[in-house]
């Protein structure tokens, strides 16, 4: 019988999931199934809860191969790991990732539980019920947040690894963020917990279903300047990278008021809308 862990789902030895931002200590000794993009430290809140094993979203790769750099992170601590291909399921749900994904991406240590490229993610997920719980100790990765102040601009820039770590104290100004532009399972709540001034956001490689850019939406309908970054043209989870390389792939109407276009670079239309 499943269990209901907020947006989670335990069954067995797997553990469901829309993100892994929402893991906790339950899900030791069990493989985590989550709609996360596959970068490293997406892979480090996975190992750190305990994970047997790990199955994450490719977004599309992304730029350097950012989308699946949590697989070498894993290898070194002897860790499973694989993602799904983006266009096979809906990144950030977790649901969509086990009923539709496809193995796109597979480490050297899930290799050797016979996972393979083009195999559905659950049975992928149930390869990795017989691996063992690591005894490696990961170094603590520390999520980056920098902010950006300029006595030309109106309003502080605050760049972010996660969407996660957005905070009351960020409302009304500009966050940059390295995750994927898309709600968590089909919740607007998820588009944003705090009313910042804008968020841009990864598209993740947009994937099954546009899932990537769907917190465009809800944050237009809250007053909020939203845009995405191509998924190639930045590396997914690093929020430096989105605001210094991103170039925008898709945008809300609140942007389109403000002369956002496809093929901007973030930071340009950032420099704009900091002037009002």
């Amino acid at each position: 019988m499943a269990v209901i862990l907020k947006d989670q789902v335990l069954h067995s030895k797997i553990v469901v999931a829309n993100s892994v931002t929402t893991l906790g200590d339950q899900c030791f000794g069990h493989v985590v199934l989550a709609g996360s993009h596959g970068a490293t430290y997406a892979a480090f809140l996975a190992v750190k809860s305990g994970a047997l094993g790990i199955i994450l979203n490719d977004a599309g790769f992304a730029k350097d191969d950012s989308g699946i750099s949590g697989g070498k992170y894993c290898d070194s601590l002897d860790v499973p790991f694989a993602t799904v291909g983006s266009n096979s399921c809906r990144i950030g749900d977790g649901e969509s990732m086990r009923n539709e994904g496809i193995i796109s991406y597979v480490n050297n240590t899930a290799k050797l539980l016979g996972l393979e490229i083009g195999m559905p993610a659950i049975l992928a997920a149930n390869k990795l019920t017989l691996a063992k719980v690591s005894d490696k100790v990961s170094e603590e990765y520390s999520e980056a947040r920098k902010e950006l102040t300029s006595s030309e601009n109106k309003r502080e820039i605050i760049l972010i690894d996660s969407i996660s770590l957005v905070s009351e104290k960020d409302r009304d100004k500009i966050v940059v963020s390295g995750s994927h532009g898309g709600m968590l399972g089909k919740d607007p709540k998820t588009a944003m917990k705090h009313d910042a001034f804008a968020g841009f956001f990864h598209d993740g490689g947009i994937g099954k279903g546009a899932a990537g850019i769907t917190r465009l939406k809800p944050l237009n309908e809250r007053g909020i300047i939203a845009a995405t970054v191509d998924g190639m043209s930045a590396r997914i989870g690093d929020g430096e990278s989105v605001y210094n390389d991103g170039v925008i792939s898709h945008f809300n109407g609140e942007a389109e008021k403000l002369g956002c276009k496809v093929g901007m670079k973030l930071k340009i239309f950032i420099d704009r809308i900091n002037k009002f």
